[in-house]
């Protein structure tokens, strides 16, 4: 079916909005840029059931038949030594996380998330698997499904109804925002498409009655650890001065309305040993700024919910 060609956009997600057009954006104490840091736990499975969608998953040394253990256990990595150090560092910084962990990760190592909830980080839902992607291939019983199964387990794992979802592979349907509403959601990371938080439109209200709106907390896709060192292989210490050099763009544009910078993290990847430091480094850069609001997915959408641009 062809997309319908109208002014603003070919599709009813969202409204476009230019971002020179909308009112101010006030952050709390006038801070001048929001700082989200999402820490992406994903669980690769040994092999992902018959029929289910994936793409090409990076890891391990080269692509091989089943068992591919080398794959594998370089992904575990980051659930095993790389969350830690992660977290180590955000917590120098004082920022908290926002945890993007899928249901195979909060089933199967639960201490993990109990580990994330006192260190103080929000924990949202990301799928089932990193080879369990959403896509338009799933009827909308089956992906209601699975959004479901996502909830449930973080739900089990925290004793808290997530907030917030992130998509492995950023994956969604035409459905997954309305979907994602009316299972009690309020924001998603998967439009990497802004330096602010926006609305996106709900054709239903959502579960126990929850008003309809959805908002997206839009990821900085090119600064997504994997995106940038094993897809483009931007050296790491030229990724650290990209995210400086982020921060400071930001900076500057926020002078008159605030700003957004949302990175995502995988332990397995930003975790080792010789790529921590350059994080370390360019998380300092940021923080030393006066006007850095660092807060969680949650705290980010709550604000913006109350105190829209105006």
């Amino acid at each position: 079916m062809p997309a319908e060609r109208r002014p603003g956009m070919d599709h009813e997600h969202y409204d476009w909005s230019p971002i020179h057009r909308r009112g101010v954006l006030r952050w709390p104490n006038d801070a001048r840029v929001a700082l989200c840091v999402i820490v992406t736990l994903a669980k690769m499975e040994w092999q992902a059931p018959e029929g289910s969608f994936s793409v090409p998953l990076p890891g391990g040394i080269a692509d091989r038949p089943f068992p591919d253990y080398a794959r594998v256990a370089h992904r575990e990595y980051g659930h095993r030594v790389g969350i830690f150090r992660v977290l180590d560092v955000l917590e120098k910084h004082g920022i908290k996380p926002t945890v993007a962990m899928d249901a195979q990760t909060a089933e199967l190592n639960p201490w993990l998330a109990t580990h994330c909830i006192q260190r103080g980080c929000e924990i949202i839902a990301h799928g089932i698997s990193a080879s369990q992607i959403i896509s338009s291939r799933m009827p909308e019983a089956e992906e209601r499904a699975y959004v479901q199964t996502s909830v449930a387990a973080i739900r089990q794992a925290t004793g808290a109804q997530p907030k917030g979802w992130l998509g492995p592979e950023y994956g969604e349907s035409a459905r997954t925002p309305d979907i994602l509403r009316q299972e009690g959601l309020s924001y998603v990371c998967d439009w990497v498409n802004d330096e602010q938080p926006y609305p996106l439109k709900s054709k239903s209200s959502g579960a126990q009655g929850l008003p309809g709106t959805m908002f997206a907390l839009p990821v900085m896709w090119e600064l997504d650890d994997i995106n940038a060192l094993w897809d483009r292989k931007v050296p790491v210490d030229r990724y650290g001065r990209l995210i400086e050099e982020s921060f400071d763009t930001l900076y500057e544009d926020s002078a008159n309305s605030g700003r957004l910078m949302v990175l995502n993290l995988h332990p397995w990847v930003m975790g080792q040993p010789y790529r921590i430091g350059f994080l370390d480094q360019a998380l300092s850069h940021i923080v030393r700024r006066q006007g850095v609001w660092a807060a969680t997915g949650s705290d980010i959408i709550d604000w913006y919910r109350e105190h829209p641009p105006s």
